[in-house]
């Protein structure tokens, strides 16, 4: 169990309280909202706001983030699921659930693995060109909700070619009356956003309180446009609204244990697992960051792990940490996971009580939610970010956007662990070696093509800023051979500086050594200076030293006053 328990107070009591309504204001229609961006009934959405938060709130490591559906998993979901089995069918919702339960168990078990390094593995231009592309098709999937079309068999998740396919067909069958309550509410919500929060300062309430009272505007749009679609009679008239909701907490039970479905579902929980825990870990640093604490990447994948199996045991879908919640709660003064758990208990009752009144909700309402939750997650200035300082990461950016849109958000996950890794590999394939010399007066060494040093006729000396390793070994032998070849003549010793190399593996070891052997048909002397000490203990265990022509000096200054003589 996390130390948050350790710091419960009246006060931590009272923040934690507060934050606790505000997120269950705001987690009720997007629960919703999500579950049916998933394809799936509306109530799988409020049972996924309930177990998993107290879940995770027993065992995550951020004191801020709130868990549960968010956008990009549920559209991967719907992908995932939309495989196997119809959209609405029994088979689907089974393997919704089964699909959180196999998530959970990939998680908990790289939690106990402590595999949480893997949250450095995706960079993070690829994660946010992913999450744009994926909310582009976000936006569109809802889109047709709003126009009140009649959905493709493309949905609920799709490419871009499909999705414009599908709207441009279905544009002559709009509906007016949802057009006017989507429209409607999505253009409420983006007044809200911007402009509530200065209308209710204006009206005495503080700068704070304002903006947080301003992002219940989903909450208030949803009672609208309830009460609109009850009175008119809206459902009568072929406007889309969610229906009948179960009454009643989630009956709980184990999920599906077929071994065919958790095979044919693994590749995608193992993409859903990888993405939702890099968003939560992302947003939870962020968090804690912002009041000088840390969270743990381990124990941040087990508290995910339960929550995602607590999600499957109470008939919900796949959850992870929510960007928009996780900062509303911040900023209502959560200071512990007890506001999670308070959160939680408020969606209980909504789900005992409060159900039926949902019946005439809008989905066109939901819809224009889920539309204005993921704007901000579409950003395009990546790309312009990444021209400007790396073309090898705007490559890798737009490939991953590109790939995704055309192809899938399954493919464009991939897509992006792949460019991530190639990225990796581009990088370091080729690294920056700089001749270098003596900054007089010091014993300092910098790039002779940048500042005035001394150098010696006998001697060059190499700073070879990267560890060597096998995709880099051939590089270092032709940049050695070239410099060496420009002043062969006078050249008597070669000093590899190795103040950035933290390793040197076994296939870098064996092209050393035939630099070794290749120098010293010419006469000339291989040095090393400034190895590390786990590079040293490495070197000496192995028979590299018995070729050694040179010598390894504990300084490159040593290095220099010892051979400038010779």
């Amino acid at each position: 169990m996390t130390i948050w328990t350790q710091n419960i107070s009246k006060s931590t009591l009272a923040g934690d309280g507060v934050a606790a309504v505000v997120v269950a204001m705001m987690l009720i229609p997007q629960s919703l909202a999500y579950a049916l961006l998933a394809g799936l009934p509306a109530e799988m959405g409020l049972y996924a706001s309930i177990l998993p938060l107290v879940g995770y709130a027993l065992l995550g490591s951020s004191n801020a983030l709130s868990v549960g559906p968010v956008a990009v998993v549920s559209l991967m979901t719907a992908t995932a699921v939309g495989k196997i089995a119809a959209t609405g069918s029994v088979g689907y919702v089974t393997a919704a659930i089964a699909m959180a339960a196999l998530s959970g168990s990939m998680l908990l078990g790289m939690g106990l693995l402590r595999l949480g390094f893997l949250s450095n593995l995706l960079s993070h231009p690829v994660v946010s060109g992913f999450i744009t592309a994926s909310g582009i098709i976000i936006a569109l999937t809802q889109l047709q909700h709003i126009l009140g079309i009649e959905q493709s068999s493309e949905m609920p998740g799709g490419t871009l070619p499909a999705l414009l396919i599908s709207i441009g067909h279905g544009l002559t069958q709009w509906h007016g009356s949802t057009l006017a309550i989507g429209a409607g509410t999505l253009l409420f919500l983006l007044w809200a956003r911007r402009y509530l929060p200065s209308v209710l300062r204006h009206l005495g309430l503080q700068r704070d309180s304002a903006e947080l009272l301003a992002k219940t505007a989903p909450v208030i749009s949803v009672i609208a446009t309830i009460v609109a679609s009850s009175i008119l009679s809206l459902e009568t008239k072929g406007v889309a609204v969610v229906g009948s909701i179960p009454k009643g907490l989630p009956a709980f039970s184990m999920p599906p244990m077929d071994g065919t479905l958790w095979r044919e579902l693994a590749l995608s929980a193992a993409l859903i697992s990888v993405i939702g825990f890099i968003e939560s870990v992302s947003i939870g640093r962020t968090l804690a960051a912002k009041r000088n604490q840390r969270i743990d990447a381990n124990k941040e994948l087990i508290g995910l792990g339960v929550a995602n199996l607590a999600s499957s045991v109470s008939g919900g879908l796949p959850v992870t940490g929510g960007l928009s919640r996780s900062v509303v709660n911040f900023e209502a003064g959560a200071v512990t996971q007890l506001a999670s758990i308070f959160a939680a208990l408020g969606i209980a009752v909504v789900t005992l009580l409060l159900t039926p009144f949902l019946y005439h909700l809008p989905k066109a309402t939901l819809a224009a939610t889920i539309i204005v939750a993921i704007t901000p997650l579409i950003d395009f200035r990546m790309l312009r970010i990444a021209w400007s300082y790396s073309r090898s990461d705007f490559t890798a950016v737009a490939l991953t956007i590109a790939l995704t849109l055309i192809t899938g958000v399954e493919i464009g996950v991939l897509a992006g662990i792949g460019a991530s890794i190639a990225l990796h590999l581009h990088k370091t394939s080729q690294p920056h070696i700089a001749v270098v010399g003596e900054v007089p007066g010091t014993e300092h060494f910098r790039n002779v093509l940048r500042h005035e040093v001394i150098t010696y006729p006998q001697m060059v000396s190499l700073r070879v800023d990267e560890s060597l390793y096998f995709a880099n070994a051939a590089y270092l032998e032709s940049a050695i051979y070239a410099i060496v070849d420009l002043q062969e003549d006078t050249l008597a010793h070669v000093i590899i500086q190795c103040t950035a190399v933290n390793e040197i593996d076994l296939s870098a070891l064996e092209t050393l050594e035939s630099i070794i052997h290749e120098l010293k048909g010419r006469g000339i002397k291989l040095h090393l200076s400034e190895v590390k000490g786990p590079v040293m203990d490495a070197l000496e265990r192995s028979s590299f030293l018995d070729h050694m022509t040179g010598q390894i000096f504990l300084t490159q200054h040593q290095a220099c006053e010892a051979l400038k003589v010779s």
